[in-house]
C-alpha cells in the first residue's frame, strides 16, 4: 500500500468550462446550479479512474451522492475561463468522499465537498462498495475514519 501525504490530490479530475449566457443569473454572475452541474460533469469523468460505471451498473451497485455543500468565495462572470478540480479525499468500506475546487486565473472561486454511497439497484438502500472500488482506493488513500465522512 503507498499512501501519500494528507492532502493529497487522489484520482484528480481537472476540467475547464465555458460559461455560456444561460448559466448566468439575474445578479449578472455564473448560478449557484452551475457549479452543481459543473461538480457532476467532473465526478463522472473522475469516477472513471476509480471503477467503470458501466460495471457497476451490471453489479446492480451504482453510486449516488448523499450531500453536497459548497463554499462560494468569489463570483463567475460572462467571458471568464473557469477550471474545475476534483478528487477523491478519503473512504470507508460504504462511502467515499470528494472535494474541488473551481478557479479563475487561479483565484479560488468555489470548494466544495461531496460524499457518495453505493445502493443496491434491487433493494435501494446503502451497501457496502464493490470490491473492485474499495481495492483500488485502498492502494492509495488511507481509510478515513467512519465518523470524518
Amino acid at each position: 500500500m503507498s499512501h501519500d501525504a494528507p492532502g493529497a490530490r487522489h484520482f484528480a479530475t481537472e476540467m475547464e468550462f465555458t460559461v455560456r449566457m444561460y448559466d448566468i443569473d439575474f445578479n449578472g454572475h455564473v448560478s449557484n446550479i452551475v457549479y452543481i452541474r459543473w461538480l457532476e460533469d467532473m465526478r463522472m469523468v473522475g469516477f472513471e479512474k476509480i471503477a467503470s460505471i458501466r460495471d457497476c451498473l451490471e453489479a446492480g451497485q451504482v453510486p449516488v451522492l448523499l450531500n453536497t455543500s459548497i463554499e462560494y468565495k468569489l463570483p463567475i462572470y460572462m467571458f471568464e475561463k473557469a477550471k474545475g478540480l476534483l478528487w477523491v479525499s478519503g473512504f470507508s468500506k460504504t462511502t467515499f468522499r470528494i472535494e474541488a475546487e473551481i478557479t479563475v486565473k487561479d483565484k479560488i472561486c468555489a470548494k466544495a465537498w461531496q460524499t457518495c454511497v453505493f445502493i443496491s439497484q434491487k433493494t435501494n438502500r446503502a451497501t457496502r462498495m464493490p470490491q473492485a472500488v474499495l481495492a483500488k482506493l485502498e492502494k492509495v488513500i488511507p481509510p478515513s475514519p467512519k465518523s470524518a465522512l
